[in-house]
């Protein structure tokens, strides 16, 4: 799976909950809440005032590594 920032968290989630550390870790608490489930990764970054390129980088670095 490639991620954007417009990609949705939970399909990110879905995907691979592997991924759910990484954005617990980098501030993302909220993986619960019914927002996040339709949010977009940019999205959620700006309401928690969070680089955006880092996070969608690390999950892509993540994604690779699983191979």
């Amino acid at each position: 799976m490639i991620v954007t920032k417009d990609t949705i968290i939970g399909d990110v989630v879905m995907q691979d909950e592997g991924i759910a550390p990484i954005l617990m870790a980098s501030g993302l608490h909220c993986l619960g809440c019914a927002m996040a489930s339709g949010e977009t990764i940019e999205e959620a970054c700006m309401v928690h005032g969070m680089d955006c390129d880092a996070l969608v980088e690390e999950i892509n670095n993540y994604f690779q590594a699983q191979g």
